[in-house]
């Protein structure tokens, strides 16, 4: 498949160290289509859905993150959005966590195989490590509930960590449904992705001292 070339057609001009992305992104989409064979890592199947699902939606929000100087991606899966984001802005630190063991140990492989000294890839609950990493930011894309997110990272908050979620349209109903104390909510951004592949919603969360 020629992820290399769906990448150059979708993702923006403007975005920080494009070549690199593109470069190290078709390698990761590569690896990810050779293990696919044997575990399911993704359902897409063409260059294109996975230059769009798994890139450009990844790093879209790049600029929300660029303030920060560590990042946890929770349940980063097959490695998103960590691994585009941490193309996109190599001087933060990258902490993926992956509770299951199989796709952890790919993804630890796909960070050795690509050369990311800012990626590291933990095997553990990403509740744990934010207690004990301590990071500015924790994201997670599509893993859970905004409610179920909070009872996990609640703590995190309080230590002053703030959350940046990538969430589908109907954000506002799990914002209303989510009743924490002084947790505050923004939606930064919205946007659709090419081909109708879906809309995107970034929320910011935070604990209001």
């Amino acid at each position: 498949m020629q992820f290399a070339d769906e990448l150059e057609r979708v993702l923006p001009s403007d975005i920080p160290n494009r070549e690199r992305l593109i470069e190290k992104s078709s390698q990761h989409l590569a690896l990810i289509a050779q293990a696919n064979e044997t575990m399911n890592l993704t359902r897409i199947t063409t260059a294109r859905q996975a230059a769009i699902k798994h890139v450009l939606d990844s790093v879209a929000p790049w600029a929300y993150f660029k303030n920060a100087k560590r990042v946890l991606d929770a349940g980063t899966g097959a490695g998103f959005p960590g691994i585009p984001l941490s193309l996109v802005l190599p001087d933060i630190r990258f902490l993926l966590s992956e509770s299951i063991q199989k796709k952890a140990r790919f993804v630890d492989s796909a960070v050795e195989t690509l050369h990311l000294p800012n990626v590291h890839v933990v095997p553990a609950p990403a509740e744990e490590r934010a207690l004990t990493q301590k990071p500015d930011i924790i994201t997670a894309r599509a893993v859970a509930p905004l409610h179920k997110l909070l009872d996990l990272f609640s703590k995190a908050l309080k230590q002053g960590s703030e959350l940046i979620l990538y969430k589908g349209p109907e954000i506002e109903a799990e914002i209303a449904e989510t009743k924490m104390p002084r947790v505050q909510s923004e939606i930064l951004a919205r946007y659709d992705l090419p081909d109708e592949m879906g809309a995107r919603t970034i929320v910011r969360v935070w604990f209001q001292r």
